[in-house]
């Protein structure tokens, strides 16, 4: 099966780097390098600059005319949001409906939104940018919290590493479980780990909103989670009206008040897990959690995994 990977300049070296040593690992435990062959597509020809000061050699550009390929996937630029060349659009809406999936690295959807093969799909990008790929193209779907997002023929994959996520879950797709489980025991990966964007610190988006009214509550509820966190108290706080607070908040939080409580709580039980032989009853409590058993339900919906399992994988040892 032949992989294109579209590497615009200045790409993430790992949306390229991390699914094409997924592929190649495949490969090789099939004992078929021809299993996969992966190719890095540029825009035209000549070095592609990429992050970490890698330079990567495209196997082909944009201007072939012919092209053959299962799959294609479109790796991401950091400049929030991409430069969206035109003549990429164009080579990516002629190609994608010639191999049999195709899909997006990071901000690569930003490529895909443009080309116009993200409308009405759920799609999911890194969770810097998800907002600003709902308010561009609002008929796409944007999921930001996921890992990455099969819909149809179409799979999206969050920020950098997320690409060997989706790369293995293709690999399982293709070959079975047991190879891609193979794969990700050699490259030191979870098949399928724990959670989503969500496990990125939440104390990190209070620090990037600014020193607002919104920071300011945000602080509060990370400083009180024991305390009523409910859209009226933390309205009062923030001295607006509910639907003023609401609006705000959203807009500048990227997400709703209900969920950042709900990420800050996961956020402290995860560190109490990680760092302290403190009982379960006790993180749950700390963490601004009603009960054990209302933190266990948090941890299965929202990582995949209840706390006990969770430190048993990430706690001190």
């Amino acid at each position: 099966m032949r992989v294109l990977i579209l590497a615009p300049p200045g790409v993430q070296s790992l949306d390229v780097v991390g699914p094409a040593e997924i592929f190649w690992e495949a490969a090789r435990r099939l004992g078929d390098q021809s299993a996969y062959t992966v190719e890095i597509v540029g825009i035209e020809a000549g070095p592609i600059s990429a992050t970490g000061s890698l330079r990567f050699l495209p196997d082909r550009t944009i201007d072939d005319a012919h092209i053959e390929a299962d799959t294609l996937l479109v790796g991401g630029d950091p400049r929030l949001p991409p430069a969206v060349d035109p003549r990429v659009t164009a080579w990516i809406a002629r190609v994608a409906p010639q191999v049999r999936r195709y899909g997006s690295i990071c901000t690569g959807a930003f490529f895909l939104a443009a080309a116009g093969l993200l409308d009405g799909r759920q799609v999911t990008t890194h969770w810097e940018c998800a907002a600003e790929l709902a308010r561009r193209y609002p008929n796409v779907r944007v999921e930001s919290d996921r890992i990455f997002i099969r819909d149809g023929s179409l799979c999206t994959a969050a920020g950098v590493s997320a690409g060997m996520d989706l790369a293995l879950a293709l690999v399982e797709e293709d070959f079975g479980r047991d190879l891609a489980l193979t794969v990700a025991r050699y490259m030191v990966l979870f098949l399928k780990r724990p959670g989503g964007q969500s496990q990125f610190s939440t104390h990190l988006v209070a620090q990037l909103t600014g020193k607002s009214a919104i920071q300011k509550v945000q602080q509060f509820i990370l400083a009180n989670l024991d305390q009523d966190a409910s859209i009226a108290a933390l309205a009062k706080h923030a001295q607006m009206s509910t639907r003023n607070f609401t609006r705000v908040f959203h807009r500048e939080a990227g997400m709703t008040p209900a969920e950042f409580v709900h990420r800050a709580r996961l956020d402290v039980a995860r560190r109490l897990l990680e760092d302290s032989s403190a009982s379960l009853k006790r993180v749950a409590r700390d963490a601004g959690f009603a009960s054990e058993e209302t933190m266990r339900r948090a941890f299965a919906k929202s990582m995949g995994v209840g706390p006990a399992d969770y430190r048993g994988r990430f706690g001190r040892h």
